[in-house]
Formats: structure tokens, sequence, C-alpha cells
């Protein structure tokens, strides 16, 4: 398709391979540097992305299409800032689109489609599963929204499997929060605007939180002094499950940072269906108690720690 320009908020490591993929395809990719890390700086060029003139409002003048790629508790943040600039490209005759692919739980996405729907935008919902490296098969983006389709587009061809969900996806800001069923009469997966944002959560419940209950369980039992005793059980009857809880504390320690924010989300997505919270709850007080370890080897002394 014909070059489109996409302003990236922001090339984090997931946010990077997101824009490589869209550069990758053909387009124009933009990102403000101010505020960010070298590190940042540094993913930004090795994807290809441009930084725009003007900062942020000039990203918001000149991109057709901004993707909200950052950390749960600033994805408000992030909408509130777009949407006070207006989310449209200068002399455009209509919004551009906010493509909101951050972790966060039906409700906050309710809110942000609020905010870009009050700066005269097109809101998609979009929920990122998989992580990088950037190759086939590695990054699924699921979209909703009268306008998910052009976003769908501009990954065609690429490692980015982008797949639009929500039924029919012409539910507005203020309709109900839609619940993912089987698949409709149009073909496309069921459910409603914020069909991504709930996959996102039911899927992140599993997998982060099971993680966060696996750092507990180990950390209970070296709490009572039997962790030997607890891994020779789980090579016997569970195999895998002590190299799992090894990778649970590495990621923990790299990112339980972003996962704090993520871990409530999650316990107010559960809330809102009337479902228990306090699982989701307990993992983000996990991964809070995880940002104090120097290292992955020292996760469960941080978990143990008085606080």
């Amino acid at each position: 398709m014909s070059e489109t320009t996409v302003g990236l908020l922001h090339p984090g490591e997931m946010g990077a391979a997101v824009g490589q993929c869209l550069t990758a395809a053909g387009h124009r990719v933009l990102w403000v540097p101010e505020g960010r890390s070298a590190a940042s700086a540094a993913r930004a060029a090795a994807a290809g992305l441009t930084v725009a003139s003007g900062g942020l409002a000039g990203l918001t003048r000149e991109a057709d299409v901004i993707v909200s790629v950052c950390p749960p508790h600033a994805a408000l943040g992030v909408a509130r800032e777009v949407g006070a600039l207006g989310v449209a490209r200068e002399g455009a005759g209509s919004g551009g689109v906010y493509v909101d692919a951050n972790a966060v739980s039906p409700d906050t996405a309710r809110e942000i489609a609020a905010i870009v729907a009050a700066g005269g935008g097109s809101y998609v919902d979009g929920g990122i599963i998989g992580s990088p490296p950037v190759a086939p098969g590695f990054i699924r983006l699921y979209l909703s929204g009268a306008r998910a389709g052009e976003v769908q587009r501009l990954f065609a061809g690429g490692a980015v499997d982008a797949r639009v969900i929500g039924g029919d996806g012409l539910a507005d800001a203020d309709g109900p929060v839609g619940r993912a069923g089987p698949l409709g009469g149009d073909g496309l997966l069921g459910g409603g605007l914020f069909a991504p944002s709930a996959v996102k959560m039911a899927y992140a419940s599993w997998t982060k939180g099971s993680a966060a209950l696996l750092l507990a369980a180990r950390a209970l039992a070296r709490a009572e002094g039997v962790e030997d005793s607890l891994l020779a059980e789980w090579g016997a009857s569970q195999p895998g499950l002590t190299e799992r809880s090894a990778r649970a504390a590495g990621s923990a320690a790299a990112k339980g940072w972003r996962w704090v924010a993520e871990m409530e989300e999650i316990a107010a997505a559960m809330a809102a269906a009337g479902l228990p919270d306090g699982f989701h709850l307990a993992a983000a007080e996990i991964y809070r108690r995880a940002q104090e370890a120097p290292a992955p080897d020292a996760i469960l002394t941080a978990l143990l720690s008085p606080h």
C-alpha cells in the first residue's frame, strides 16, 4: 500500500519491534526523543524511525496514524497528551487514527477511547501478544474499531500478524464492553470494540500471573527451609518447573517494574467481570517487591524482605 506516516509512542523493546515492521513495509515512522533514554534512541535508530520535527505536537500534526505502545501505567497520560493536541493530521479532512496497543483493562481502554474522540480522532483498540525479535510468528496484534482494517493493512506481508476482531468493529466509545466470542456471521472473531484489550488481559492473567505465583511458591519454600525438597519434587512430578521459575525470576528482574500496573489492570478487568481480583493484586505486589532485587538470583530474598 502507499506510504503512511505513523507516529510511534514510544520505541521501547516492543514499540521498536512494531516500528521496525512498519518501516520495513515502506511506511514513515516518527518518534519523539524528548524525555527518552539513550537505549530508546538506539532502538529507534536500529528500527529506522525518524525524529519528529517539533516534538509531540509535530508528530501529531504529521501522523496519519498514532500507535501507542508504552507501559500500562503511562497509557492514559500519553492519550491525554495527544488528545490535548488533537488527534488529526494538519490539513486532513477527518481525524487521524489513534491505536492504543497497551496492556490495559477494557474500562481503561474505554477512557482512552473517549479522550481520542474528544480530540477529533478515531480510536482503534489494540492488544499485543508475543515478544521480539521481529520474525514471523513472534508478535500478534489484535485490533478492533471502525478503522481497524486500515491499521491491519499497514502490517500486510510483515512479521507482525495483525488480526481484526470484535465483530463489525463499529461500536462506539460509549457502548458496552464487548466480550470475545466465537466467529460471527461476518467471519470476524466475536467481541466488542474493546475485545483486543480483553484478550490481552485474559492472556496475561495466566502467563504473567502464573509466573508471579510460581515465584511466590518458591519463596514460601525458601522461607520454610524446604526449597531443596520442593525443587526435587518439581523435578519428579513437574518437569521443567524449576527452569520456568528461573526464567520467571529473570523476567521479573528485567520487566517487573512495568508489570505491576499490568497486574492491577487485570485485577480491575476481573472485578468488572464479577471475578475475584485478589489473584492479580497479589501478583502486582510480587512484581513490586521484585523491583528491589539487584539481580534475578536475589528475587526470592526481595520477596521475603519486610515491607
